[in-house]
């Protein structure tokens, strides 16, 4: 199961290694990676059942079998970027085997994405009615849901296109790997994980966000008062599409 998937390196430098989101794939980060590759060497990696890798999945296909696949693949003392779903992968991996990496990088990410109070997070309602979508039209229900990750940004309808865009050199997802994905949003809880991380942890959050909303800061810092949080102001969820530019200095800098 750990041979199968197919991964893309290039630059040189540190070992980043950058893991999506939910429902898209590794080209998402192709603008933020353009800037990038002259100071590190960055690897991508589709997770199970997304972009090149869509025809690989684990059996049963879950938070852990996903993370033992990805980490299979990464480079000695990398640092792990995730982005939303990508980020619990990478929060998983950072328990399980933390001697794989030197930092991990988290980005609109969170250890509970679904809202509990008093965590803040994403309403129950609003993911059992992309579960529901899915079923019946699967191809719509992925704008929707990308229209969503730009809400709240200033050029939203902009960013929205870029994301959608950034699909289509890629086969379409598998259904269970969106199914399932959707089911981790809504289930998955590494707050007690997120206590005991022993490697340092960046996180971004956007301001304007509205699936990780910044009001879960403090309870981050609770949770684990060694990690460091920068919130940029001016972005929703994809920071790194919204923000490409000023992204890319902020992210070269905190890389340890």
């Amino acid at each position: 199961m750990s041979e199968s998937l197919k991964i893309s390196t290039q630059g040189c430098g540190k070992n980043l290694v950058f893991l999506h989101g939910w429902g898209v794939n590794s080209g998402v980060w192709q603008p933020l990676i353009d800037m990038l590759k002259e100071q590190f060497c960055i690897t991508t990696i589709d997770l199970p059942g997304y972009g090149v890798n869509h025809l690989q999945l684990p059996i049963p296909y879950n938070l852990q079998t996903i993370a033992t696949m990805v980490a299979a693949h990464l480079p000695v003392n990398c640092i792990l970027i995730g982005w939303s779903l990508g980020g619990l992968v990478a929060q998983q991996i950072a328990h399980s085997q933390p001697e794989k990496l030197k930092q991990l990088v988290l980005i609109c990410s969170s250890p509970k994405f679904s809202k509990h109070a008093p965590w803040p997070g994403i309403d129950s309602k609003v993911l059992d009615f992309f579960r529901q979508q899915l079923q019946q039209d699967f191809t719509k229900t992925l704008v929707r849901f990308l229209a969503v990750q730009a809400m709240g940004s200033v050029n939203a309808r902009q960013d929205a296109k870029t994301i959608k865009q950034s699909l289509q050199n890629y086969p379409l997802p598998s259904s269970m790997a969106l199914a399932e994905g959707l089911d981790m949003l809504q289930s998955v809880d590494l707050r007690e994980q997120f206590t005991t991380l022993v490697i340092p942890c960046q996180i971004f959050l956007g301001r304007l966000d509205t699936l990780v909303p910044v009001e879960v800061t403090p309870m981050l810092q609770q949770l684990n008062p060694k990690v460091t949080i920068d919130v940029i102001p001016d972005a929703a969820h994809a920071p790194f599409i919204s923000n490409t530019e000023d992204f890319a200095k902020q992210l070269a800098k905190v890389i340890v």
